[in-house]
């Protein structure tokens, strides 16, 4: 259950520094034997050039503090990221973030996932998302499944 004091609001600059460590912290949780810290500097970069420059960002946050956050680019309707600290996992905060990425591309929404974060997955699965191809992570070399909400 989301916490009354949880709201979304849109993503600002000052937003930065927390969503990048949100990011680090989040993803460390997930994959532990990878050192998401030595990936930062090309995370910064990406944020910053291809993400906030294209994607519509909202950002989830209670008791003052960033607790997620969605990028979604509407005229596409690929969703990027969906990041949630690690302590409201299983909260419905994440919830709160997908139903904001599909108020913001109602007609439809793409993402990878990594086919071994079954979280994940059966989360999209949960929402309406389908497999609908495979591919391979272009950074990682991982395994990603394209999944589709939508059209």
């Amino acid at each position: 259950m989301v916490e009354p004091s949880t709201t979304l609001r849109p993503y600002r600059a000052d937003d930065e520094a927390a969503a990048i460590e949100l990011w680090r912290r989040t993803w460390q949780e997930a994959y532990p034997a990878i050192d998401f810290a030595a990936r930062l500097d090309w995370w910064r970069e990406r944020w910053r050039k291809e993400l906030v420059p294209a994607a519509t960002i909202v950002v989830a946050e209670a008791a003052g503090r960033l607790v997620g956050f969605v990028t979604v680019d509407p005229a596409t309707g690929y969703l990027d990221q969906i990041v949630v600290a690690p302590a409201a996992w299983g909260t419905g905060v994440a919830e709160m973030l997908l139903d904001e990425a599909k108020r913001r591309s109602p007609l439809r929404l793409e993402l990878h996932v990594n086919t071994d974060n079954a979280r994940a997955v059966g989360f999209y699965r949960k929402h309406g998302f389908a497999v609908v191809g495979e591919d391979f992570n272009p950074r990682s070399g991982a395994p990603v499944y394209l999944m589709k909400w939508g059209e």
